[in-house]
């Protein structure tokens, strides 16, 4: 059904949510349901600025920790300070064990690409607190609060941001539109392609976290068929500790996407 209600313009001139441009559709549901999870899904159809809304109060009204998907804002943070000087900028490992693919030295691209915590932790700890808050609002981030430690704070629930400004990040960061160098916002869209065809092109960054004992996962990024883009966002939570929520979320993503007929390139 119709959206009966304007969306918040959480992102100054990104979005422009009227009942006209924004189908609640229900029929997702059935995704959510079928792996007992709660959340909402958004797409947005840049060539004709039309949403497709599962759960709008959900997307719209609710902020949550954003997890790995913070790693979008610390490698352009990184980048434009000269923390990271390239996406091939290696970071030690301090021998801890904690995951195969993270156990390495890793490059930005590489840690970024297995979502290594400990990379980007050391990455937040070069920053700085007080320029990672300068940064913050600068881009008008979600809550914008440091809270915790601020090699964590993005994970411990302190800073919060909606699925529509998750939404409303990665499309300002597909046009450039982010306040930092064109040539760091490209090599972030570098690390967020993970699959191309001559379909489609599928970017995006994955999130998990926990918060008040629920299982939190995101995915957000865009596909591109015939060089037309599509933004989305997942957002997807779970009482359950013992959730798949790496495979869990993905499946759900191209599940929907699917149903919305993405995938054999004639989008």
């Amino acid at each position: 059904m119709k959206g009966r209600y304007l969306c918040l313009i959480l992102l100054p001139l990104l979005f422009n949510c009227t009942p006209n441009n924004v189908t609640q559709d229900d029929s997702l549901g059935k995704y959510f349901s079928e792996n007992k999870v709660n959340g909402c899904f958004a797409l947005m159809d840049n060539g004709t600025g039309k949403f497709t809304i599962y759960n709008l109060a959900r997307y719209r009204d609710s902020s949550y920790l954003p997890a790995s998907t913070f790693k979008i804002v610390n490698s352009l943070i990184g980048l434009q300070t000269g923390v990271i000087s390239s996406d091939s900028m290696v970071i030690k490992w301090d021998s801890v064990k904690r995951r195969p693919e993270w156990d390495k030295d890793l490059t930005m691209y590489e840690a970024f690409r297995v979502s290594a915590v400990p990379y980007y932790q050391e990455v937040a700890r070069r920053i700085g607190k007080d320029t990672m808050q300068y940064w913050l609002d600068s881009m008008s981030y979600g809550s914008k609060k440091i809270t915790g430690r601020i090699d964590s704070f993005w994970l411990d629930n302190s800073l919060k941001i909606t699925p529509d400004e998750q939404l409303g990040l990665v499309k300002r960061l597909y046009f450039h539109q982010l306040p930092f160098f064109k040539v760091y916002q490209e090599k972030v869209k570098n690390a967020m392609l993970f699959e191309k065809n001559t379909n489609y092109a599928l970017s995006y960054k994955t999130g998990w976290g926990q918060y008040d004992g629920k299982q939190l996962g995101w995915v957000l990024g865009y596909i591109e068929e015939n060089n037309h883009p599509y933004f989305f966002v997942l957002n997807v939570e779970s009482a359950d500790a013992n959730i798949d929520m790496v495979n869990v979320r993905m499946k759900m993503l191209k599940d929907i996407l699917k149903q919305l007929g993405f995938f054999e390139g004639r989008m």
